[in-house]
């Protein structure tokens, strides 16, 4: 589960960064929906990181250890 948490997150954050650089192509404020796009984006990665810390919850009882994206989740 973790290398599928982790490239699920790595493949949020590039689609994320695309976006990103993209409105930087364009003088003035981006669209509502690019802008709406990042932020759906955002909650999805926020979400992702927190099922990311109840498996490491989950698995501490098993005494395992994994990083999902940044972050590292040492289990004891």
């Amino acid at each position: 589960m973790p290398d599928k948490l982790n490239a699920l997150l790595e493949r949020l954050k590039a689609h994320q960064r695309t976006l990103i650089m993209a409105m930087t192509e364009h003088d003035g404020l981006p669209a509502g929906s690019a802008l709406r796009q990042v932020a759906e984006l955002e909650n999805v990665i926020a979400a992702v990181e927190a099922v990311a810390g109840e498996e490491a919850d989950r698995e501490r009882r098993s005494g395992c250890y994994f990083r999902v994206g940044t972050r590292a989740f040492v289990v004891s």
